[in-house]
């Protein structure tokens, strides 16, 4: 099996796992469009110190893991006009679809949520679309 399916493999279960934990402790489903949303649009004030360290963990933890292994290699394009259009229209997006990959993709489907499962289809459909688009056609990135 090459390498590149068992590292995804083994995130994929590290990120089921999370959620697990985050839905066993908290008792909500771990969307990191709505924990962030919560932060920016004053809603989740209440537990800010959750929420602010559950951001932190997203950003540090896979750089440290990426350190710990010697590095990893992107294929990011680096064309900062490209990256941050992508960013604003993904966070346009998941506010549009009331969440994320995490919290329908993940949590979603695995309680067998049809809005989630929907979502998660369009999601990897418009990344699909946007591949073609943007890498095929136009040659952007």
């Amino acid at each position: 099996m090459p390498m590149d399916w068992i590292l995804g493999l083994v995130g994929g279960v590290i990120i089921g796992t999370a959620a697990a934990i985050y839905l066993l402790v908290n008792g909500r489903i771990m969307g990191a469009s709505g924990i962030i949303g919560g932060l920016v649009d004053g809603s989740g004030r209440s537990d800010w110190a959750e929420r602010a360290a559950f951001l932190v963990g997203l950003l540090v933890v896979p750089g440290v893991a990426a350190f710990a292994v010697g590095g990893s290699e992107t294929h990011l394009t680096s064309n900062w006009a490209v990256i941050i259009a992508a960013g604003l229209l993904v966070g346009v997006g998941t506010r549009l679809a009331n969440g994320c990959t995490s919290g329908h993709g993940v949590c979603g489907i695995s309680r067998l949520s049809l809005r989630g499962i929907v979502s998660t289809a369009f999601y990897i459909g418009a990344g699909g679309l946007t591949v073609v688009l943007f890498k095929h056609l136009l040659g952007v990135i």
